[in-house]
């Protein structure tokens, strides 16, 4: 209830949402908190001054958010590979003479997870009485994806304006394949840049961290003199 009324914590709510983790914000703190502790009872042990106890408070949170960051790209990637065929599969399925909800359903039966998931809870939602437009905006939340809400903007507009939705799906299929694969041209120009600004920032944190363990009292200079 307190963390309920500090700023930031419904789109942290969010952002946990997006990583596919069980995790409440209650608990993500009482983890943080639990990790901060251990570095300070460490850190007394080894007689490490204030400012380093501090700093390794600080490199735990950042730690802990690349790490959601990388489950929450991981898992969004898996949905946008396979939304595209989701999106066939649900044209095909309704030009066969089926609605959108039992379409949706099929798609959810033959996409692998994580895409099974989120579009089984669509179905569930629109049957237990949600309106198709509510269930499909609460999928945007869930799903930070361009690819996921180019979807649910064409059947939102389409629910409203009428079209033929099976070949609106297909168009957005074809769309979406086609922005993946100048992103992955995108990926591999870049990746040998990416890669060295990577090893360029790590390396000297490494470095420092690998002469603490050799020589402690030729590293400690830094901050005792």
């Amino acid at each position: 209830r307190w963390l309920r009324q500090m700023p930031g914590t419904q789109a942290l709510d969010h952002f946990l949402l997006q990583t596919g983790l069980r995790l409440s914000v209650a608990q993500t703190a009482t983890l943080y908190l639990g990790l901060v502790l251990l570095a300070v009872l460490a850190g007394s042990r080894l007689q490490w001054p204030p400012v380093l106890m501090l700093a390794a408070a600080v490199l735990i949170g950042l730690a802990m958010a690349a790490w959601l960051q990388h489950r929450r790209s991981q898992r969004m990637k898996q949905i946008a590979a396979a939304l595209p065929d989701a999106l066939d599969l649900i044209a095909r399925s309704m030009q066969a003479g089926h609605a959108f909800t039992s379409a949706l359903q099929l798609a959810a039966k033959d996409s692998p997870p994580p895409l099974s998931h989120e579009l089984r809870t669509v179905f569930e939602e629109i049957n237990f009485g949600v309106g198709t437009a509510q269930a499909l905006q609460a999928l945007s939340v869930r799903v930070a994806s361009d690819d996921v809400r180019y979807f649910v903007v064409a059947v939102i507009i389409q629910s409203e304006t009428g079209g033929n939705l099976a070949d609106i799906l297909k168009s957005t299929a074809h769309l979406i394949r086609e922005r993946q694969k100048i992103a992955g041209v995108v990926r591999v120009l870049s990746a040998e840049g990416r890669i060295s600004a990577l090893v360029l920032s790590v390396l000297p944190f490494a470095l420092a961290a690998f002469m603490s363990l050799l020589n402690p009292g030729f590293v400690s200079k830094l901050w005792t003199d």
